[in-house]
């Protein structure tokens, strides 16, 4: 008897996301693409106890980074390579400037409303922004990152709770942990467990 499957679009979803915000912000390299998956990730971790792409993010000097991502970008898989292009600028000291390029048409199919929304808000808020200054942000006190390079260390993963707030439209931290276990639980069903 063939289980049933829980299908998680996460992987179409980031890909997709890459796609949305190469054409959608200006001056888009690697650590703009960064910061603006990770706002993605959190803002709505904050307001739905789950991220968008399901990515984990690391706190870096440069701030949250999705150290999946950056490690696959050297070697990047077929998918990835058919969905952005990384075109090299300039040389930097730390690092080669590259300008993001997408290589296909964004597909909203996978995307919740209230996910469309935040990239839409992000591109908006950010469509001229240098990577330099939302890096600043990122390292502005109380942040995620902030929390965790103070609390844990440089390198460390950042856990999605940082980002619980009680902003407007936040979720409390009991309600983040009932949904965190409601999909535990529709996952343990789906897979049979």
């Amino acid at each position: 008897m063939k289980r049933p499957i829980l299908i998680n679009h996460n992987r179409e979803k980031l890909l997709n996301a890459l796609v949305y915000f190469s054409k959608n912000t200006n001056l888009c390299g690697k650590t703009k693409l960064f910061k603006l998956l990770y706002f993605l990730d959190f803002i709505h971790f904050r307001e739905t106890g789950r991220s968008v792409t399901g990515l984990d993010y690391y706190a870096w000097d440069k701030g949250p980074v999705p150290q999946d991502l950056f490690h696959e970008l050297k070697q990047p898989d077929k998918d990835l390579k058919d969905t952005i292009a990384l075109l090299k600028q300039s040389d930097d000291e730390d690092d080669k400037l590259c300008k993001v390029i997408a290589k296909r048409p964004f597909d909203p199919k996978y995307f919740s409303k209230r996910e469309k929304k935040i990239m839409e808000y992000l591109s908006f808020i950010f469509k001229e922004a240098l990577a330099k200054n939302m890096v600043e942000i990122t390292h502005l006190t109380g942040t995620p990152w902030d929390k965790t390079m103070k609390e844990r260390g440089p390198g460390k993963k950042i856990d999605y709770s940082l980002a619980i707030d009680g902003s407007k439209g936040a979720l409390t931290s009991e309600e983040i942990k009932e949904r965190i276990s409601e999909v535990k639980e529709v996952t343990q069903i789906f897979e049979g467990r």
